[in-house]
């Protein structure tokens, strides 16, 4: 049996400290390099933008009725919208991967046309479409609903552009199930909405939330396509990136940065809590 000697048990103990920043990889100083110019140090910039007008003027802008009104508009118009779409997506993405049907990868397809399609133009295709002489809002004009113009067109414009990122998110999910999943759950004599509810709903929950809060964050922020389809009257249907965009437009930029500060951290709080239920939702799962 061979056995060591202490000069070789020392050399073992003793190893060369590296120092902090060779730890640093060059991966992880061009992943922080890229999101510090892409992504923080626009936000630092708005933010401080934003307090160059005092914390007394900051708050009189931030919470002026019109301000107030915008924001309501904003995210609880993307809120209700991302809500239906959850559902909805979830059902688009299900029937696209559970069912064959002619033109089935037509429809495939289509769905990604908010992602193509310039703003601008959604934008007009909605509001030809839902004014009351357009194919679809004249079906509803006569019984006194008005689409286009409305808080009710700004909903049907956030329902267009956030609707690929739920079916986009689930699809890929629902492709990677097992067949067998469902069948252990039928042969332990589940029915099939307590297989869905009990076994498949926990494992699509996390990726509904994900593209839920992707879509809401889309819908937050979209102004092409709202524009156009909305009259953008304060106090009715005026969202907060036009109201940003007005303040802009009368050479107000402290006040613009101001109201685009409460939607950037306004947005952070949301998004912050989907990340805390989808972690919820992954323990739950498991």
């Amino acid at each position: 049996m061979a056995i060591s000697s202490p000069s070789y048990q020392a050399a073992d103990k003793i190893k060369p400290k590296q120092s902090y920043w060779s730890k640093i990889s060059l991966p992880w100083v061009v992943t922080i390099t890229h999101l510090s110019i892409v992504l923080l140090l626009p936000m630092a910039a708005l933010i401080t933008k934003s307090l160059t007008v005092g914390p007394r003027e900051f708050w009189e802008v931030a919470t002026q009725p019109v301000a107030i009104s915008a924001y309501e508009v904003s995210f609880v118009t993307a809120l209700f919208a991302c809500m239906i779409n959850g559902v909805m997506g979830t059902i688009i993405a299900w029937v696209l991967v559970r069912y064959q049907f002619p033109g089935k990868k037509i429809i495939d397809a289509t769905i990604d046309i908010p992602f193509a399609l310039p703003t601008s133009v959604a934008g007009l295709v909605l509001a030809a479409l839902y004014t009351t002489n357009g194919w679809l809002g004249q079906l509803v004009a006569p019984f006194g609903i008005a689409i286009a113009f409305t808080r009710l067109g700004v909903l049907i414009a956030m329902l267009f552009i956030s609707i690929p990122f739920v079916v986009r998110t689930v699809q890929p999910v629902l492709m990677e199930l097992e067949p067998e999943i469902e069948e252990a759950a039928w042969s332990l004599g589940a029915s099939a909405s307590q297989t869905f509810r009990r076994v498949l709903l926990p494992i699509l929950l996390p990726s509904i939330l994900t593209g839920v809060a992707l879509g809401f964050a889309r819908a937050v922020g979209e102004y092409g396509t709202v524009v156009l389809i909305a009259s953008s009257v304060p106090f009715r249907d005026l969202i907060a990136p036009i109201l940003v965009l007005q303040r802009l437009e009368q050479y107000d930029y402290g006040s613009a940065a101001v109201i685009g500060t409460v939607l950037l951290i306004a947005s952070l709080i949301i998004l912050l809590i989907v990340n805390l239920l989808q972690q919820w939702s992954r323990c739950y799962a498991d």
